[in-house]
């Protein structure tokens, strides 16, 4: 195998790990944070379940591998100043304790590179278009979603004792993170599979004579990005996880259930069409819907503007990163 392809399968498993631990605390903050579950639990059930959920599917994948760029028109080194944009932006985000989306940055990261290699020609506006939608469209099901269930659930549960609710949630909300687990690992498990069967694929029109391999996910990529991400997630991400949960409003295990079956029903949704979108979006804004239920001032707006400001500027700056980084390696051999 070529030593650029050796090198886009490491970084894209370091990509999977650090999308792990960056965003462990999607699926672990509410219950952590409501005191369901101790984070010792949390992040084990976090870790087996998110490496179940990576192997559900490959439809994922698949828009990530083909659908934003067709394997043909790159390189191995696109393909990994993709990965090199994605996971700097990742760890800087991950210092300040920023709940940026990884998918944002992996997005980004492929675009520019692109860009920066062989021009915004060759993107493939329809499957773009598809990412795009799924992109901002979460978001704002989680808000609405989330703020109409919350709505229900208070109506049918308002007058019994807080303390009785608050004790049957924590018990259903142990099932709601175990969802919410399954289902980060299900599209975000799958991102770096896409990225790595784009390497192994690229320029394969060249290698058949001009027609292009047909692609297909192997199966030692979705272990082995099920794996990373497994391990990742258990790492933690206790910084992150102050910022998702606490910060945003104080939750209570009722609101944390309803957050996490909300977003969790979202992502499910989307793996299911192969539309990857930010877990980490869905869940912040499914959190955000819960406290808009309650009154407006229950949310803390300064610290979503300082999140919402984050992710506006994930894709363009992992996308700067990654087109000066393919610059960069185009001047490697090789």
């Amino acid at each position: 195998m070529d030593p650029w392809v050796w090198m886009v399968v490491v970084l894209a498993l370091a990509f999977e790990y650090v999308n792990g631990f960056h965003d462990a605390a999607n699926a672990i903050a509410t219950s952590v944070l409501t005191r369901a579950l101790t984070i010792k639990n949390a992040v084990l059930l976090c870790a087996g379940l998110n490496f179940i959920g990576a192997l559900l599917s490959t439809a994922v994948a698949t828009t990530m591998g083909k659908g934003i760029v067709s394997p043909e028109f790159v390189t191995h080194k696109v393909v990994a100043a993709a990965l090199l944009g994605a996971i700097i932006w990742d760890l800087i985000t991950w210092h300040w304790g920023l709940p940026t989306s990884s998918t944002h940055a992996i997005v980004g990261g492929i675009i520019g590179a692109v860009a920066g290699s062989r021009g915004m020609g060759v993107l493939n506006l329809a499957g773009t278009k598809k990412v795009f939608t799924g992109l901002i469209l979460s978001p704002i099901v989680g808000i609405v979603g989330a703020c109409v269930v919350m709505i229900a659930f208070l109506w049918i549960f308002g007058r019994k004792p807080p303390s009785k609710v608050n004790r049957r949630f924590r018990l259903i909300q142990v099932a709601s993170a175990g969802l919410m687990a399954l289902s980060h690992g299900s599209n975000d498990g799958q991102k770096s599979m896409g990225v790595i069967a784009m390497a192994l694929f690229s320029g394969s029109a060249v290698a058949h004579g001009g027609h292009p391999a047909e692609f297909h996910i192997p199966f030692w990529v979705m272990v082995s990005c099920a794996t990373a991400m497994g391990l990742g997630s258990g790492a933690g991400g206790w910084r992150i996880i102050k910022t998702v949960g606490r910060k945003v409003m104080e939750l209570q295990p009722i609101h944390g259930c309803v957050a996490e079956f909300s977003a969790a029903t979202i992502i499910l949704a989307a793996s299911h069409v192969g539309a990857p979108i930010s877990t980490t979006h869905t869940i912040s804004s499914t959190i955000m819907g819960v406290g808009m239920s309650r009154r407006l001032s229950a949310v803390r707006w300064k610290v979503v503007g300082n999140v919402v400001g984050a992710w506006l500027l994930t894709l363009p700056a992992a996308a700067l990163i990654a087109y000066l980084m393919v610059h960069a390696l185009m001047r490697l051999p090789g």
